[in-house]
Parts: structure tokens; sequence; C-alpha cells
């Protein structure tokens, strides 16, 4: 991953998107699932296992941000030997980093769909 950036900025920045939406970092999906995850235990009674929760996400957050800084402020170490991204795959990426940001400003559609699949559900 080092210099990945250098080589090739979009798969860096897409990349970059996902750890931080993975990190649970607010205007990401990551943060709106985690938020309301963690709300949930707390309503529940669980308010150790949602301070857990918690302190684990700040956890994995030095190793997912780890990788970032190494695709942006590490040298490249040897050849890229990576092969070339088909404009399909290149595509699907650019939709999945977008719908990772929008779903983190604006989850509402996808809430109301929840809400409706869990009122089937009962």
């Amino acid at each position: 991953m080092a210099g990945l950036a250098e080589r090739r900025p979009p798969l860096a920045a897409a990349l970059t998107v996902f750890l931080v939406s993975l990190t649970g970092i607010p205007i990401t999906a990551g943060f709106v699932g985690k938020f309301y995850l963690f709300n949930a235990a707390v309503a529940s009674g669980w308010v150790v296992l949602a301070l857990v929760g918690v302190v684990m996400s700040v956890v994995s957050a030095y190793y997912y941000l780890r990788v970032v800084v190494a695709m942006y402020m590490a040298e490249p170490v040897g050849e890229d030997a990576w092969s070339a991204v088909s404009p399909s795959s290149a595509f699907a990426l650019a939709v999945c980093a977008a719908l990772t940001l929008l779903l983190g400003v604006w989850p509402a559609p996808l809430l109301a769909l929840a809400r409706i699949a869990a009122r089937s559900l009962m």
C-alpha cells in the first residue's frame, strides 16, 4: 500500500473513503451504522457493551488510519505489479465510494426502508 496515492490516486481515494467509513468517522455510512448500533445497545441497557464497542472503534481507527498514512505519506516500494483497473471496476468503486459518503450525509431513505423491512418481520 505504500505510495499507492502516487501510483494510482483514484484507488487510494476510494480506499481512503472505505477505511474512514470502517473507522466510523462522521459523514460516512460507517458512522451512521455505528451510531445506530451503539444507540440501540444503550437503549436496551447494554451500556457496557456499547462502551466496549466505542473503545474498540477507537483502537481500530489506529490500524485503519495507518494504512491511509502509508498510502499518502510513504514512498512506493518496488515496482507497481498491479494490473490495470478496468473501466467497469473503476465505475463500481466510484459508485460505492459515492454511496458511502451519501449515506453518511443523508441516511434517511435507507433508514426508512430498514424500518419498513423490520416491521414486516414482526
